[in-house]
This record gives C-alpha cells, sequence and structure tokens, in this order.
C-alpha cells in the first residue's frame, strides 16, 4: 500500500510523521511513554531509536549517587606515590582516571590521567617526577547532581570524571561521562565494567543501585533475601514478573523487606533499579 493510500503524502519525512502522532499533545510523562511505543508499533521509529529516546527522557529523573562508582569500589592513587608505587596500580586496575588523594580518601587533590604519565614512561625522567606536576583539577559534585545537568557541565568543560561528594563533604564515589551515556544508550564496555560485582553497587547502608541483569543468586547472597532463580536468572525478569507489566520509571514494588524502585527502563526492558532495605518503626531492619 502507497503513502497515498494511506492518506500521507509522498515525500513526507519520519519527522512529519511523528508530529502528526502528537498533534493531540501529551499532557503527562505516561501519555509521551504511550505515543513513543505506539511510534515504534507502526514503524514510525525503530526499537533502537526509541530505547535511546527514553534513556534520554530517564536521565532527567536521575541523580548522580543512583548512576556513580561508589566508595567502596574506588581505585585511587596517593598525592605524595612515586612511580614505582603508583604504576601499579595504574597497570593492573586498567582505569585511564584515577582520583588523586592526600592522607584519606575524603582529601581529593586532583585527577590523574593515565595518558599524562606515559609520555614520563617513555623518557624514564623520574628523578624530580611529583605527581602533582601532571594532575588535573578535580570537579566535586553533591551526590543529589541531576544527570542531566552533569552532562551539559560534562560537555562544556571537556571534563570525563567528577567525584561525588555528601553533605559532610566525605567522597560517595565518582561518576564519569560513561556512566551517564550508558543510561541513554545502553551498557558500555568501560573501565568500570571489569566484573559481574559491579552489578550490584551499595551506595550507603542499606542503599544500593543494581542492574537488572544482576543474577538472582547474586542479589540473594549480597542483600540476604531468599528470592526464587528457577523461572528467572535476573533480578529484572524476576521484578518485572512482579509487576505484571513494563513498569514506568518511579514505580516502586516491596518485596522481602526491600523497596525496589525502577531507576531506568526502556520500552522493552527495566535496566536499572534503586534497592533500599526498609525499616520498622524501632528503626531496625526487617
Amino acid at each position: 500500500m502507497s503513502d497515498t493510500d494511506n492518506g500521507e503524502s509522498p515525500g513526507r519525512s519520519w519527522l512529519d510523521r511523528v508530529a502528526d502522532l502528537f498533534s493531540a499533545g501529551p499532557t503527562s510523562r505516561a501519555d509521551l511513554s504511550e505515543m513513543l511505543r505506539a511510534a515504534s508499533e507502526r514503524g514510525i521509529i525503530d526499537g533502537d531509536a526509541l530505547n535511546i529516546i527514553f534513556g534520554a527522557l530517564s536521565v532527567t529523573e536521575l541523580k548522580a549517587r543512583d548512576i556513580m562508582v561508589p566508595r567502596n569500589q574506588l581505585v585511587s592513587v596517593r598525592v605524595d606515590a612515586g612511580p614505582d608505587e603508583f604504576l601499579p596500580i595504574i597497570i593492573d586496575s586498567k582505569h585511564s582516571r584515577f582520583p588523586v588523594v592526600g592522607e584519606e580518601l575524603d582529601d581529593v587533590k586532583g585527577i590523574l590521567h593515565a595518558k599524562d604519565v606515559l609520555p614520563m614512561l617513555i623518557e624514564r625522567n623520574w628523578r624530580d617526577f611529583d605527581i602533582k606536576d601532571c594532575m588535573r583539577p578535580a570537579t566535586l559534585i553533591p551526590e543529589s547532581k541531576r544527570v542531566n545537568v552533569l552532562l551539559k557541565e560534562f560537555r562544556a568543560t571537556r571534563n570525563h570524571m567528577a567525584v561525588v561528594i555528601d553533605e559532610y563533604g566525605h567522597v560517595c564515589g565518582v561518576v564519569t561521562i560513561e556512566d551517564v551515556l550508558e543510561q541513554i544508550v545502553g551498557e558500555i564496555e568501560d573501565e568500570y565494567d571489569v566484573d559481574e560485582e559491579s552489578n550490584i553497587k551499595e551506595i550507603e547502608p542499606g542503599v544500593w543501585t543494581v542492574k537488572a541483569g544482576a543474577a538472582i543468586d547474586d542479589f540473594n547472597e549480597v542483600l540476604g533475601t531468599q528470592f526464587p532463580a528457577e523461572e528467572f536468572d535476573t533480578i529484572g525478569g524476576f521484578v518485572l514478573k512482579q509487576f505484571g507489566r513494563l513498569p514506568l520509571r518511579g514505580e516502586t514494588l516491596e518485596l522481602g523487606g526491600l523497596e525496589l524502585r525502577v531507576l531506568h527502563a526502556d520500552s522493552r526492558r527495566i535496566r536499572l533499579l534503586h534497592v533500599t532495605r526498609l525499616r520498622n518503626r524501632d528503626g531496625a531492619g526487617d
């Protein structure tokens, strides 16, 4: 059937057709999501484009604490470290950027880029080496900073890492531009995705961010739950079954003494969860 048979003028772009779809105007985020799904089902936009749109929308709802590499997984170098101390750290970790700290992790001095050390490796001129001569200024952000604002700042400053701090000035973790882009385009194989343990990140005692692809067995082991693993391999599949439908971002579910909130979901699956251990009236865990 031709475009003319469908009542559409030949030569109309997909942008024109999307504009037609939204002519009535969505009145809520839920309406917008439904319209986008309808556009995908009608072939106006493909599945990959739809997922990227949903990902772009989701970053406005996320905060730095939701996607950061947590404190207990950070690899840092001491500001007074010599080459014989920090080079093995750089080589073994395979990271590209490192917080430079003083006596403790909360005393952030700057950021060391591995590539800035390479010329010295070639020259082997370490006699007068001082790590402060090649480290870059550190960007400190509050854990409540919205991810979409952070992305704008990354682009404006061409900086690719920010150190996340809490209200008391303690380091909570770091966020890289790759962490932000993952929320838009999906998983990116980057320096911090080196093992399955990164699927479950403890932000603070009793609070985790969990990738939906985390194995249920791993989830049970870390959080002390007993969710069944017979029907589903991943926590995302299990949570999806409990909802009985694809949940919207921000929707919550209480299971096994935990509150599971959907941080990120696209048109086909749940991608990221925020998990909080519930407390009873006495303040103890369930």
